[in-house]
């Protein structure tokens, strides 16, 4: 029984929310079709890449837990038991990426997705940012699908790739290139042609697929 679930997402609808904003913001909606085909194309750039450039698992919110262990919260379908500092007990949560269960959140078992990795958004414009940009990218809570829990096996095997080179399993393929083009949508990075013509080519099984999506700020 699903008792907590941060987002719901359907091939039909997805969508990269604001949570609590200051001020409302106008979300730009379009097809997956039509938002993979206005993404801007460009070489990447890996050079002077380093993970430490990306300040993350930050309490930026102030809330007493770290970004990584506020997605954990959020996204568990059993709550764990959230002690002093923020440890966590217990819990339980679904990865999608390969529609696995997750008892606990020992090492080894979940990790946090960044859903765009670090590295991939480096070479796709993020090379250029500021630390502070760097750091808001890397803990972004204001997007319900830039950072995501899934299985330790599953992210160690995405690693940095880009949907050219790794997807999750068919059934999610809709969803995951959905978020993956509203993370590069509203952080403004480019994609490599390589990237583009995996998302088009994976994107024609997807043509009810829409996403909306707020720039970050």
């Amino acid at each position: 029984m699903i008792k907590n679930v941060r987002r719901v997402l359907t091939a039909a609808a997805l969508t990269c929310a604001v949570l609590a904003p200051a001020a409302p913001a106008q979300a730009d909606e379009a097809t997956l079709l039509d938002a993979i085909a206005y993404l801007p194309v460009a070489e990447e750039v890996r050079a002077g890449y380093k993970r430490e450039l990306y300040p993350h698992w930050k309490d930026d919110d102030k809330n007493g837990c770290n970004a990584d262990k506020d997605v954990l919260i959020a996204e568990a379908i059993e709550a764990p038991t959230v002690g002093p500092g923020c440890k966590l007990t217990g819990g339980v949560w679904h990865s999608y990426y390969d529609d696995t269960l997750i008892e606990g959140s020992g090492p080894g078992k979940i990790d946090i997705d960044h859903l765009v990795p670090l590295a991939e958004a480096h070479d796709s414009g993020a090379y250029g940012w500021t630390t502070e940009k760097r750091r808001r990218y890397a803990n972004d809570l204001g997007s319900e699908i830039s950072l995501i829990a899934v299985s330790a096996r599953s992210n160690r095997q995405k690693s940095d790739q880009d949907p050219s080179t790794w997807m999750p399993i068919e059934s999610v393929h809709c969803r995951y290139l959905g978020e993956w083009v509203a993370t590069k949508k509203r952080w403004g990075l480019s994609v490599d042609p390589a990237e583009k013509e995996a998302l088009l080519r994976y994107a024609a099984d997807c043509p009810n697929t829409t996403l909306a999506y707020v720039p970050a700020q």
